[in-house]
């Protein structure tokens, strides 16, 4: 019998066996709704533009032209247009008053979230997700303006873990930043936890931006907090 227990393995044959690692961040898919933050969407979008490859692309519940409420306008697909495994972004702003309470939209909403890889809110995005279940138990954040609303208005008997002191907050694949700047804050810190600080802190470069890197760090929280 051969003293050589294992067969050789030429360099790079196991590489080649399981492929290359697939990268983390492909495509970003922006949940859109009428009165939206126009900056809750855009500074992610910003960030993510920036990452070569990726392709960014804009939903609403059954599409068509949607308007922030400052007057931009989207034309957008439907949800059941969205991909499985790819980054949801949703956004805040006026418009998820009236999608609170809104249980179609809400269960549309959570069949994306469900099959997103991440899921990433902006301001009082964080409301919609909380109502639809997905974040109970976890750590979540809002805007701290409207922290209470968001609180209140998303209450169910479920338990989620608001923090009204963070930038941003982190707990599995969910996301959740404070109010519209914050977004983009937590866009970057995202990026940093998929592919390094050193390309987030290049990107915040290039767009001549003051990345605030610590999620606990909260200027706007109330001073009791």
């Amino acid at each position: 019998m051969s003293k050589q227990s294992k067969k050789s393995v030429a360099p790079g044959a196991e590489k080649e066996k399981t492929g290359p690692k697939a990268p983390e961040i492909v495509h970003v898919d922006c949940i859109v709704f009428d009165d939206f933050e126009t900056l809750d969407l855009f500074g992610p979008v910003e960030i993510f533009g920036k990452i070569d490859g990726v392709k960014v692309r804009m939903y609403s519940r059954k599409g068509g032209v949607v308007k922030s409420r400052q007057g931009t306008r989207i034309k957008t697909k439907p949800f059941s247009a969205v991909k499985k495994g790819g980054v949801v972004l949703l956004p805040g702003g006026q418009g998820t008053r009236a999608l609170i309470d809104d249980e179609k939209w809400l269960q549309a909403f959570k069949t994306v979230a469900e099959r997103s890889r991440w899921c990433l809110t902006v301001c009082t995005g964080s409301a919609l997700l909380a109502k639809t279940g997905l974040l109970t138990g976890l750590r979540a954040t809002s805007n701290k303006k409207a922290f209470g609303w968001a609180v209140e208005a998303s209450a169910t008997s479920e338990t989620v873990r608001w923090q009204n002191k963070a930038r941003w907050c982190a707990d599995g694949k969910y996301y959740t930043s404070s109010g519209v700047s914050a977004g983009i804050d937590m866009a970057l810190g995202f990026v940093a936890d998929r592919l390094g600080v050193v390309r987030a802190q290049q990107i915040a470069d290039h767009i001549e931006y003051l990345w605030n890197r610590n999620p606990e760090r909260d200027p706007f929280a109330p001073k009791e907090a």
